[in-house]
């Protein structure tokens, strides 16, 4: 049967262009190259830990791209010295693109393994012109070569090299990816023997003496995002950890779910969630790591060992106990949370941890930060403001992915969020904001059933508080995307003439480099020092391409421009309607791993902004940079003027007010205060942002006058 659907899989493909190419590349000739090749759609984009090899770095990552011609697929692997292209979203799901030179790789170490590898490509602009004619691309035959129709399954969702057996995610190594991932299982109605269950006190006890631990009944209680651990020379195929907090009716202990149990259970593991575990074993707690805070529990911590669940040596049995089947007589604990409301913030101590439930008014473009110690491992975040009627000013959140990742990507204004153990930041001259935990997890309007929470005094206040609002009313105050930092700047800049390789070198030297290291969505903020000569303001601009003649005049003493200080449509934010509430949520995301027929962004409603300013800023040896402020736009209240005027005089370009809505500007009110900051030697504060493609935003969130040395 395989054999006859290989066979008429590609007599469908005759036609095909890659079809046509694979034939070349399968035979004597094995390499291809040529200028006239037709586009296919990159219809998926996958990200694994390639194989080691001499002279890369040991955290590198492989890449495989499925294209289409409109008649074929083909999972082909992405060469290395292409990988930039992903890195600055330029090859990307949803564009043609053009292969240009290719070959086909045999793998050694499987018979009848080998898939094409492209080498050389020419990204088309603008619209596929492949997709618009394909009405269901999971239809189309998956192209392979004669011979090695036997791999067809191998290549649905494994990487084509075969020694990695799961992807990761594209953008970050938190969010589980791929089908492995299990969640639909239903928990399990079997009557469970609890006449010899041990309890979470005897444990330690069991650990000191050797014994063979009873089994155990526990609630989980926390739940910590996935932890992905693989690197080179790591002989486990599922390298990935996630720790829990589990209680019984004597106290709290940590467990830890291992490598091949992570794609199986830990979508099916949430808090409240009921486990009968065997076969599991003990091990002395890892003190280097993370714990929520649990004072609210009012149970006794054992912190001294924790569970473990492996795969292996021994292979640990887990029951998830249906609801309905857990007993009162179990004697199993609540689960608790400490809810605070928005009044209450300021009174809590820096680092305490809170849950908090809101209306969500304001959601950032999802951004990524880079990992310390790893150059090609980032987090992901939004900003996120939430109101709650208990006071004038938002919940103002630094949300990290939580492993999630369907909740993350939804998150929009109107929505009910709730946000677990987040932590409290106290920063000075802003207000306090909260930050995410590794324990954090997020829920959102249509993911509320069945959570614990929902019987909380504080989650039913707010309810109630909702029913009295007017969605138009609310509506009105709501955006989504553009430029967003917090906290703002401190109150003196200060500028390291060092890089952290101990080197001396200028600060303009450090600029060029984070620009031409910064990756896609990557969010950096940092110092230079310099001469501003020229402020200028640009009004309504029709389109994001500077004038010639403005260039020339801001320019002319400019040896080498870093950028061209331009403000893009993705620098400014758009209000919120529930119409346009999917493309907005597409245009505020990451470019997905894989293409759908909705993935657009054509059709992102325009940009209401009154202007921004151009400031060039001319540093050592005439090197320059021209950066903007943020933009100015139309909703300007009284109080807006104000704390712009203050913020100007004290160098902020940015000002962090109580509302979303008041962060913007007119320029009339600061454009002779900004005139006066030419020729002045200053320290500016810039926001880097990689926005896709050759699209580079550098905004100026402050200044200071330069400290004379």
């Amino acid at each position: 049967m395989e054999d006859n659907s290989s066979s008429s899989s590609v007599a469908t493909c005759q036609a095909s262009f890659l079809q046509r190419t694979l034939e070349c590349l399968s035979s004597s000739r094995l390499k291809l190259q040529t200028e006239e090749a037709a586009p296919v759609a990159v219809t998926a984009l996958q990200r694994y830990l390639c194989e080691q090899a001499e002279g890369q770095q040991t955290d590198s990552y492989s890449y495989d791209v499925t294209v289409t011609d409109g008649v074929c697929r083909a999972k082909c692997f992405v060469h290395p010295s292409l990988n930039h292209l992903v890195h600055t979203n330029i090859l990307r799901t949803g564009v043609d693109i053009h292969i240009t030179q290719g070959s086909f790789v045999y793998n050694e170490r499987r018979l009848g393994h080998g898939y094409i590898c492209i080498e050389q490509l020419r990204c088309a602009a603008g619209r596929s012109a492949v997709l618009p004619r394909i009405k269901d691309v999971s239809s189309l035959p998956m192209l392979v070569k004669h011979g090695m129709e036997r791999s067809v399954l191998l290549q649905s969702d494994v990487p084509l090299q075969v020694s990695r057996k799961h992807y990761l995610s594209l953008w970050n190594n938190d969010d589980p990816e791929g089908d492995i991932w299990t969640s639909g299982c239903p928990p399990s109605d079997t009557v469970l023997d609890v006449s010899k269950i041990t309890l979470l006190r005897s444990l330690e006890s069991c650990f000191r003496n050797t014994w063979k631990p009873l089994p155990l009944l526990v609630k989980i209680i926390h739940k910590s995002r996935l932890r992905y651990y693989g690197k080179f020379g790591l002989k486990i195929d599922y390298p990935y950890q996630a720790y829990f907090e589990v209680a019984d009716q004597s106290g709290t202990m940590s467990l830890v779910l291992w490598n091949e149990l992570c794609p199986e259970f830990y979508q099916r593991l949430n808090v409240g969630t009921v486990l009968y575990l065997q076969s599991y074993t003990l091990k002395q707690s890892y003190s280097n790591r993370s714990h929520p805070q649990m004072d609210h529990h009012r149970m006794k911590t054992f912190n001294s060992i924790e569970i473990c669940l492996n795969p292996r040596n021994p292979t640990s049995v887990i029951t998830v106990v249906s609801p309905k089947s857990v007993l009162p007589q179990w004697g199993l604990p609540e689960v608790s949370y400490q809810f605070i409301t928005r009044s209450e913030l300021e009174k809590l101590s820096n680092n305490s941890a809170c849950d908090v439930i809101g209306l969500v008014t304001f959601v950032g473009r999802v951004e990524r930060v880079k990992s310390k110690g790893n150059k090609e491992k980032y987090w992901t975040y939004r900003w996120i403001h939430a109101v709650d009627g208990t006071s004038g000013h938002p919940f103002i959140l630094e949300v990290f992915s939580s492993s999630q990742p369907e909740i993350f990507s939804r998150i929009c204004p109107m929505t009910y969020l709730v946000c677990t153990q987040m932590r409290v930041c106290k920063v000075e001259n802003s207000l306090p904001y909260l930050t995410s935990s590794c324990e954090t997890e997020t829920f959102i309007t249509g993911y509320h059933k069945g959570q614990p929470y929902v019987s909380d005094p504080k989650v039913k206040s707010f309810i109630q508080w909702t029913k009295t609002l007017k969605d138009n009313v609310v509506l009105q105050k709501t955006a989504v995307g553009g430029h967003y930092c917090y906290p703002r700047p401190p109150q003196k800049c200060t500028q390291s003439m060092s890089d952290p390789s101990g080197e001396r070198k200028t600060e303009w030297f450090f600029l060029l480099r984070e620009l031409e290291t910064l990756q896609y969505r990557e969010h950096k903020r940092l110092a230079i020092q310099g001469q501003i000569t020229a402020v200028r303001y640009v009004k309504s601009p029709k389109t994001t391409e500077p004038q010639q003649t403005q260039q020339k005049e801001q320019l002319q003493e400019v040896k080498e421009r870093l950028c061209q200080g331009l403000l893009y449509q993705d620098s400014v934010s758009r209000r919120f309607t529930f119409d346009e509430k999917d493309v907005l949520l597409q245009w505020g995301n990451l470019q997905p791993t894989r293409w759908a027929p909705e993935q657009t962004t054509d059709t992102i409603p325009p940009v209401v902004c009154q202007g921004y300013y151009r400031v060039t800023i001319l540093g050592k040896s005439s090197s320059g940079i021209v950066a903007t402020t943020p933009p100015a736009q139309e909703t300007v209240t009284t109080h807006t003027r104000e704390v712009f005027n203050h913020s100007i005089q004290n160098g902020n370009f940015w000002p962090q007010c109580d509302r979303r809505c008041d962060m913007f500007c007119l320029a009339e009110d600061v454009l002779e205060t900004a005139c006066e900051l030419e020729d002045m030697h200053v320290v500016c504060i810039l926001d880097l942002c990689h926005l896709g493609g050759d699209k580079a935003e550098v905004l100026i969130s402050k200044v200071d006058c330069a400290t004379p040395t």
